[in-house]
């Protein structure tokens, strides 16, 4: 008896093992060189749900970009490069409004309506309060989930529901594709010629270059630059600026991943006039050179706060499937050499706003004659008359 025991149970113990050694082998065999291969192939193989292949994949490409713990990298789905190159054309399809949340977090307030858009057209004003889309409510949403929601092909419609004076009304308005400007001129007293410059994206060259022709055939005395709350943009457009106005040398100066250093440098012709820039935090990459440029060529004076001290380029590289990722690939320098990394650009002359008044600056709320920034800009430029 306690033999046949003994003999049952060396069977089990045989059968044990055989399971155990099958389980080994089975997870031997799906690994591979790479951790996240190994880890994606024991998801396939043992994980009881549905995987969506895709959402792991943009997932993965995510956080691999992420842990390189350089901000300025990042991956882009298809979906989102898609909205990058509307961005950077200086295009959007959309009905005319800038939006922002409400203090009290229920719905979106419109602070502005632009002139001759489909939103104007349909009755839709400033103040507004969005709280439907499509008849949905939006009210617990944020400004990008609404905005995402606005989007849509050109020629479509969106049904806006709103809040004004406590009452409630509905909206039926087309999509449109819109050319938003980059440069734009506004002749201040004094002959100062204010040029605020939106970003350095496409058009910005042709537009800034355009409106400071303009300025000096209106008998501009002196020319005001504004990059605050200016994201940056193509190194290109900046430069072609930069030797527009400046003499001969250099411009700017770079060193990409492989250790090649490239200078950009002016030719000699330049405007030779009284010039300022107004920059902010806000003020990012090539609006912090260009600035710096013209500071240190003495060519024009800075004005406001420090800027936020960005001193790598990105170059955006297409992956398969229409993804993509903004990739840092070098450093870039002023004229002189300093790289603004962490450290930004001090102006000349600091004028530093409240949060609400830079708020008004932010959405163009407020007048240049109420702007503390512009009007210790202007002063300064009198005196160079």
């Amino acid at each position: 008896m306690r033999r046949k025991v003994n003999l049952i149970l060396s069977y089990v113990l045989v059968a044990v093992v055989a399971v155990g050694v099958t389980l080994v082998c089975t997870l031997l065999a799906v690994r591979d060189n790479s951790r996240l291969r190994e880890l994606e192939r024991v998801i396939d193989r043992f994980y009881i749900g549905d995987v969506d292949k895709k959402a792991r994949e943009d997932a993965l490409a995510r956080a691999m970009v992420a842990a390189l713990g350089d901000k300025w990298s990042y991956y882009m789905t298809a979906e989102e490069y898609l909205e990058y190159q509307e961005a950077m054309s200086n295009s959007y399809v959309g009905v005319g409004i800038t939006v922002q949340n409400s203090a009290d977090k229920q719905g979106i307030e419109i602070v502005a309506v632009t002139a001759g858009g489909p939103a104007e057209a349909a009755g839709i004003q400033p103040e507004d309060r969005i709280v439907a889309i499509d008849g949905t409510s939006v009210v617990e949403m944020d400004v990008n989930s609404i905005a995402g929601l606005i989007k849509g092909e050109e020629g479509t419609f969106v049904e806006i529901g709103v809040q004004r004076a406590g009452e409630s009304l509905n909206f039926r308005v087309v999509r449109q594709r819109f050319r938003t400007p980059v440069a734009t001129l506004k002749m201040l007293d004094d002959g100062i010629a204010l040029i605020t410059i939106e970003n350095f994206d496409n058009r910005c060259a042709q537009e800034t270059i355009a409106a400071i022709e303009q300025a000096r055939s209106q008998g501009a005395k002196a020319l005001l630059f504004d990059v605050r709350n200016n994201p940056g943009g193509y190194k290109d457009e900046m430069v072609k600026v930069l030797d527009y106005l400046l003499p001969e040398g250099a411009l700017f100066r770079s060193r990409d991943y492989k250790g090649n250093s490239a200078v950009d440098y002016s030719d000699a012709s330049c405007v030779d006039m009284p010039m300022a820039v107004i920059m902010n935090l806000n003020s990012y990459s090539a609006a912090e050179f260009f600035a710096a440029a013209l500071q240190e060529y003495d060519a024009a004076i800075t004005v406001g706060e420090q800027t936020f001290g960005k001193g790598r380029f990105q170059s955006v590289i297409e992956l398969s499937g229409g993804a993509a990722v903004n990739l840092s690939i070098g450093e870039y320098y002023t004229p002189s050499g300093k790289n603004l990394a962490g450290v930004g650009l001090a102006p000349e002359i600091e004028v530093i706003v409240d949060e609400e008044t830079a708020a008004l600056i932010a959405y163009d709320r407020l007048e240049a004659a109420d702007d503390p920034q512009i009007q210790a800009a202007v002063n300064v430029l009198k005196q160079g008359f």
